[in-house]
């Protein structure tokens, strides 16, 4: 399984490469994500011994469970929705969260990264598609929330992430990551700061999107294979 998982890993990282290339940005343009959720740290470590530091879970209670259990030089993002019940739990856990989907989410996020000296990099996730089922942000509201959420002392605010609606080939969801790129030039236009990162594209789709300019994909089943 450790072979297969480091072929796996090299393949995927190659493709990365690629995509970028072809959308001439540099070959190292987005960075892998490699989500670990419903992996057991056994198989995390086979993917750590093929030199490879960054994980993506989506439960707090799994990264409790696991993060212990493998080496402290890795870094953890918390790829799931976030209840605010469990920031306190999620902040000693995780550097960076890739789904605060509004103010007061963002505000409290801050606020308990204060008490607990902490300030991690935050990812503000957008439901462009007004999916009923998905967390997010509405474009309109981030535009309107953008002040404030850049004036918070205790997080950073890097950048935007979407899940795409289901689409049954790549190219599908290639509209959607283009409205998130979008929606972020419009966001560093009104702010007058950059706001670098896109966390946009999973095992099914992302060479799609980093040609459209993510800088963080979110790939687990093209590594590990398909889960049980």
């Amino acid at each position: 399984m450790g072979n297969d998982v480091a072929e796996n890993l090299s393949g995927v990282k190659q493709r990365i490469s690629d995509a970028a290339l072809r959308s001439g940005r540099s070959a190292d343009a987005a960075q892998l994500l490699v989500v670990s959720k419903t992996w057991p740290a056994e198989k995390v470590a086979d993917v750590v011994a093929a030199g490879h530091l960054a994980f993506g879970e989506n439960r707090i209670q799994e990264g409790e469970d696991k993060i212990p259990q493998l080496p402290d030089n890795l870094q953890w993002h918390l790829i799931g929705h976030l209840q605010r019940n469990k920031v306190r739990k999620a902040l000693p856990l995780f550097q960076t969260i890739h789904s605060i989907d509004s103010l007061k989410l963002a505000r409290y996020t801050s606020n308990i990264a204060a008490e607990l000296s902490k300030k991690p990099d935050i990812y503000l996730q957008v439901d462009l598609a007004g999916e009923e089922s998905k967390n997010g942000y509405e474009p309109d509201q981030v535009r309107r929330d953008l002040d404030d959420l850049l004036a918070l002392e205790h997080v950073s605010i890097v950048g935007l992430m979407c899940i795409p609606p289901m689409a049954s080939k790549p190219e599908d969801a290639r509209p959607w990551f283009v409205k998130l790129r979008e929606l972020r030039d419009d966001l560093e236009a009104r702010a007058g700061r950059s706001l670098p990162g896109l966390s946009m594209g999973m095992s099914g789709d992302f060479e799609v999107a980093i040609e459209e300019g993510s800088t963080i994909v979110r790939v687990g089943s093209a590594i590990f294979g398909s889960r049980t």
